[in-house]
């Protein structure tokens, strides 16, 4: 990544604000609202933060509904490169696949209601230090140990350097079971 954007109203967040903030052992990411109010957003394009590959991109059910996680590699200040997964929650629609590579500013999705219409229109939006992570929040610390507060992230890497070459991305580092998969008597339903 040579650096990154807002994930709405690109490059930064133009028409939008932040609802609800990211707290500690609380609200793990931001919830992004139009300046519009209730649901004049949805449908509204979520874009890419930065240059990554899309490592889970499902309709998840539950509270999340439609959900993408992009995987993006980036070089420190102090030259170390490191990686962060953004993920994009409550999606009316998923432009990207798993395994597509996506660049800064690249359309997502759309904004929407969660599953069910469960929540006024916005866009959940997380970043993750921690690659395990996946849809099983509930296994990692709820801190900055796992996460970036993500407009404090984003704004100190606005531009980065850019560097024209490859950078080995670790895939499938998600814990494998789902829990919105029931068990029952050793055969596995899928909801």
């Amino acid at each position: 990544a040579d650096g990154f954007d807002y994930p709405v109203g690109k490059p930064d967040g133009w028409g939008y604000y932040v609802y609800r903030g990211f707290t500690q052992n609380g609200h793990l990411g931001e919830d992004w609202n139009g300046n519009g109010g209730g649901n004049t957003d949805e449908g509204d394009p979520v874009y890419s933060i930065a240059n990554g590959i899309v490592v889970f991109s499902e309709d998840f059910k539950r509270g999340w509904g439609n959900v993408i996680i992009i995987r993006h590699a980036y070089r420190e200040k102090g030259g170390q490169i490191n990686f962060v997964d953004s993920l994009y929650g409550h999606l009316k629609v998923r432009s990207l696949k798993k395994g597509q590579q996506g660049t800064r500013g690249d359309k997502v999705g759309t904004i929407g209601c969660g599953p069910d219409r469960m929540y006024a229109a916005h866009l959940h939006f997380e970043i993750r230090k921690d690659l395990r992570v996946g849809m099983r929040r509930d296994l990692y610390k709820k801190t900055y140990e796992t996460y970036y507060s993500p407009r404090s992230f984003m704004n100190a890497r606005r531009k980065l350097r850019y560097e024209d070459r490859l950078v080995r991305i670790p895939i499938n580092t998600f814990q494998k079971s789902n829990p919105n998969r029931i068990r029952a008597t050793g055969i596995e339903l899928l909801p």
